[in-house]
């Protein structure tokens, strides 16, 4: 296997299991909501909060990308989440406790991801970034659904703190995977997937006139940061509907479950399960998707992505009260393609600056993507709330405002992708495939 692939595996590999405690509260929300008496509001503040604590922390690590060690951040964060996340089954006593708890795990996670994306880009090549990065993120997906799936079955059985437990200790071994088997990219050597660091950026270097080691290079290509503050600004639109749709999927489908008269431990069981396999449908489309966008282009494939997403969005909470099957196919549409296009920002940013400032680059994207997380969930609940009461998740009856206001949020992405295609600087994405 070549260094780079083993680097992809590992990495890879580590994220499934780092980024399990990610929606572990999601998933064993009904027993928490019955024991701290939560409401639908309180649920939505707790889902902000993890948030809040990612963005905090993911500039600063973009920043520090570029100066240190890419592999030490990404072990140190990883282990530090699995510590905190933890501390929850011992620490959580109530809702300032669970706030507080899940704020710290939150600003661990946040210098992972964007860290890790950093690192497999010094060792893949524009033409082969997107599938890598998409397989790097369907990793992430897997390990949402994991902690869904493994959480909530364990919670129905043993308790909520064994669903937390559970999926904490995974994150533990990632980050000794990472130390023992993950190292940086050669600074002079293969990088890149066999290519110098001059070649690296090559496309920039033609649009510019200057090779990297002339000079001191800040500047951006021609059109400035115009390209890369659209596909930034597609990105919120993503983000706004992707994470609010994550966290707020297990509750909608336990919510339906009960309202057939399921019997509440089995609701809980189904729910998670279900949840699970609609998040760990976006696994695969990540990585297919980001081939294809390779291929037909970044904005391209953004916009059929987000469309397809957004539309089904628009109705789903409208069919509660239908046959679970219909919620389940629904709820799997939107899986799909909710996700098949996050990684595609990510690959486009990194050809639209220069390798000096990508990490850095890259963790600025994450900061404005990852800000409005903070809100959708919040907004999600609060409307949630308004529409039915100070009740908790598993007694909401309507959905459908929420859900709404989910893919309006979300149909921001493909139009600004529209909107970056006519721009000079998408032409340096996926090799002149816009």
């Amino acid at each position: 296997m070549s260094k780079k692939n083993q680097a992809l595996l590992v990495l890879a590999v580590s994220m499934a299991l780092g980024y399990m405690p990610w929606y572990n509260f999601s998933a064993v929300l009904k027993y928490l909501a019955d024991e701290f008496h939560l409401s639908a509001s309180d649920t939505g503040w707790i889902l902000a909060a993890f948030q809040a604590g990612y963005v905090i922390v993911v500039g600063a690590t973009g920043w520090l990308g570029d100066r240190m060690s890419l592999k030490k951040i990404v072990f140190w964060a990883t282990l530090i989440t699995g510590v905190f996340s933890t501390f929850f089954v011992w620490g959580a006593q109530g809702k300032a406790s669970i706030i507080a708890l899940r704020l710290v795990t939150g600003l661990a996670a946040g210098a992972i991801y964007v860290p890790g994306m950093a690192l497999l880009s010094q060792w893949f090549t524009p033409k082969e970034r997107g599938g890598a990065l998409g397989a790097y993120t369907g990793a992430l997906v897997a390990a949402y659904a994991g902690g869904y799936l493994v959480a909530g079955h364990l919670a129905a059985s043993y308790g909520w703190r064994a669903g937390i437990l559970w999926t904490s200790l995974p994150a533990i071994l990632a980050a000794f995977l990472i130390l023992l088997l993950v190292r940086d990219a050669p600074a002079a050597e293969e990088t890149s997937g066999g290519a110098n660091r001059q070649d690296m950026a090559s496309p920039i270097q033609n649009l510019t006139g200057r090779k990297d080691g002339e000079s001191e290079i800040l500047e951006a290509p021609p059109g400035g940061f115009k390209g890369p503050a659209l596909i930034s600004v597609s990105y919120m639109g993503h983000m706004w509907e992707l994470y609010a749709f994550w966290g707020w999927i297990g509750p909608f489908l336990v919510s339906a479950a009960l309202a057939v008269e399921m019997p509440p431990d089995e609701a809980v069981k189904w729910g998670g399960t279900l949840a699970a396999a609609i998040i760990l449908i976006g696994a695969p489309a990540t990585w297919g998707w980001g081939i294809v966008a390779d291929r037909k282009g970044r904005t391209w494939a953004i916009m059929v992505a987000g469309t397809l997403s957004v539309g089904a969005e628009f109705f789903l909470g409208y069919l509660y009260g239908h046959s679970l099957a219909i919620l389940v196919l629904a709820g799997a549409w939107i899986g799909f393609w909710v996700i098949a296009d996050s990684a595609i920002y990510k690959a486009g940013l990194t050809e639209m600056v220069l390798p000096r400032i990508r990490s850095t680059s890259l963790g600025i994207q994450s900061v404005v993507g990852f800000s409005v997380t903070i809100i959708s969930p919040m907004v999600f609940g609060k409307i949630l709330e308004y529409f039915n009461g100070p009740v908790a998740a598993a007694q909401a009856k309507v959905w459908g405002p929420a859900f709404l206001a989910l893919g309006l949020g979300g149909a921001v992405a493909p139009v600004v992708a529209w909107v970056l295609r006519r721009q000079k600087q998408a032409g340096l994405m996926a090799g002149g495939k816009k």
